[in-house]
C-alpha cells in the first residue's frame, strides 16, 4: 500500500471514528462496567457502549487484523497501525475486550482447523462467547509443564479431573481453553490443549479475594467433566495435536505476555495528568523529576512496542521479545500507580469515599502488585531474557 493510499485510509478512519465512536466511549475507563467483554450473559452499561460495540463489530473492528471470513476487517499491518493510532488520538475505548481476541484467537489462527476458525473466531469477533484460560495449578505456576489436571481417554471423549488456580473471570466465562495432561509418562508431550464449555457438569469456580478488595481471579475445579473429542465436522475439541498441547501453550503465552505488558504501562498522559490533578499542582521537585522520567520511559516503551510489531511483520522478531515486553510493561505500570499514589498524598489512601469512587487509586495500586506475577513472574522473564537474548550462562 502506497503512502497516499495509507493517508486516504487514515482520513476515512478518522471520519468513521467521528461518526461511530460516541463521546462517552472516549472517556477513560473508570470501573469494570466500562469494559465490554461480550459473552452469552453480557449486558451493556449504556446505549453508548452498545452503539460503539455494534458499529465496530459490523465494521470488523473488534478484530481489525483478522481475515474477513473470521469476523475481522482484513486490514494490513500498516492499516491496523493507523487504526490504533487514530483510536488512541481520540482516547477511544476498545469496543470489545476478550481473552479470545488476545490469546486464543492467535493460537487458533496458527494451529486451528478451518472448522474451528469458522466457528470460534467468528463467535469471538461478534462478542458471542467469553473465554477464560485454564493454565496455572496449585504447585504448577512458573513450572507450568508440571501440571496434573488429567483427562482419562474414554474413546470418543475424555473425563477430566483436577484444579486450576488464578483463572481470570472463570466465574463469568462461557468456555475455557485448558491445558490437560493426557499422558502421564511424557512431561512435555503428554499435554492436550482442550476447549470446553464452563457450563459442563462437574465444572465449578470459587472467586479469590485479593488485598485490593476485589479480584478477577478464581479457583476452578473439574470433577469428572466429560469433554467430547469433537464438536462436529472439522471442529475437534482440542487445538493442534493430542499430547502436543504444549506447543500451542507456548505460542499462546507469548500473546498473553504481550497483553499483560500493555496493562496501561504506556498510558503516559492519563498517568501524569491524574497525578497532577490529585496534587492540585503542588508537586515537589523530586516527584516532578520522577514523573518526567516516567514520561521518558513510557515513550521508550511505546517505541519498543512499535519496533517489535514491525519486526513481526517482516519475520525478524525474536521469540523472547514478548518476555521483554511483559517485564518492561508490568514494571512500568507498577511505577505509574506508585507515582499516582505519591502525587495524591493522603487523599490517595482513601478507600470508599465518594471522592475516589471513580478511580479508586488505592485499590488500583494494590491490584498492580499482581502484574509482575501473573503470566510469568518478572524473575522468570529476566531469566529468559538473560539466557535467550543476552546469551548469558545459566546458573
Amino acid at each position: 500500500m502506497s503512502d497516499s493510499d495509507l493517508e486516504s485510509f487514515r482520513a476515512e478512519t478518522r471520519a468513521w471514528l467521528e461518526a461511530n465512536c460516541p463521546p462517552e466511549m472516549r472517556e477513560p475507563v473508570r470501573d469494570e462496567d466500562d469494559i465490554y467483554w461480550g459473552g452469552r450473559n453480557a449486558t451493556f452499561k449504556n446505549d453508548a457502549q452498545k452503539a460503539w460495540f455494534e458499529a465496530a463489530r459490523d465494521k470488523g473492528y473488534t478484530v481489525p487484523a483478522w481475515p474477513k471470513e473470521y469476523g475481522g476487517a482484513g486490514l494490513s499491518p500498516a492499516q491496523a497501525k493507523v487504526l490504533r493510532e487514530e483510536m488512541s488520538a481520540i482516547g477511544a475505548r476498545p469496543p470489545l475486550s476478550s481473552f479470545g481476541i488476545w490469546m486464543l484467537g492467535p493460537a487458533l489462527l496458527h494451529f486451528g482447523t478451518e472448522g474451528q476458525k469458522q466457528r470460534f473466531l467468528n463467535e469471538i469477533a461478534r462478542g458471542e462467547i467469553r473465554w477464560c484460560q485454564g493454565y496455572s495449578e496449585p504447585g504448577s505456576g512458573s513450572d507450568l509443564v508440571s501440571l496434573q489436571t488429567f483427562g482419562e481417554d474414554k474413546g470418543d471423549h475424555w473425563v477430566v479431573n483436577g484444579q486450576k488456580v488464578w483463572t481470570s473471570y472463570a466465574d463469568k466465562a462461557d468456555w475455557i481453553f485448558c491445558l490437560v495432561r493426557t499422558d502421564k509418562d511424557d512431561k512435555y508431550r503428554g499435554i492436550t490443549f482442550m476447549l470446553y464449555d464452563m457450563a459442563s457438569e462437574g465444572v465449578s469456580t470459587k472467586p479469590i479475594l485479593l488485598i485490593s478488595g476485589n479480584s478477577p481471579f478464581c479457583e476452578t475445579f473439574f470433577d469428572d467433566v466429560t469433554v467430547p473429542k469433537s464438536y462436529g465436522d472439522d471442529v475437534p475439541a482440542y487445538v493442534g495435536e493430542i499430547n502436543r498441547g504444549w506447543d500451542v501453550a507456548k505460542y499462546l503465552l507469548g500473546h498473553e505476555r504481550e497483553m499483560i505488558s500493555g496493562a496501561d504501562g504506556g498510558d503516559r498522559t492519563s498517568a501524569i495528568g491524574a497525578a497532577l490533578a490529585r496534587a492540585n499542582g503542588e508537586i515537589d521537585p523530586v516527584l516532578r523529576a520522577e514523573l518526567a522520567q516516567f514520561d521518558v520511559d513510557a515513550l521508550a516503551y511505546a517505541a519498543m512496542g512499535e519496533k517489535f510489531l514491525d519486526e513481526i511483520k517482516v519475520g525478524k522478531a525474536h521469540p523472547a521479545q514478548p518476555n521483554m515486553m511483559k517485564y518492561a510493561g508490568t514494571e512500568l505500570n507498577k511505577r505509574r500507580h506508585e507515582l499516582m499514589m505519591a502525587a495524591g498524598g493522603s487523599h490517595a489512601l482513601e478507600w470508599d469515599s465518594e471522592e475516589t469512587s471513580g478511580g479508586k487509586p488505592s485499590r488500583n495500586w494494590l491490584r498492580t502488585k499482581a502484574n509482575s506475577i501473573e503470566g510469568g513472574t518478572s524473575e522468570v522473564m529476566l531469566n529468559v531474557i538473560s539466557k535467550r537474548i543476552l546469551e548469558l550462562p545459566g546458573a
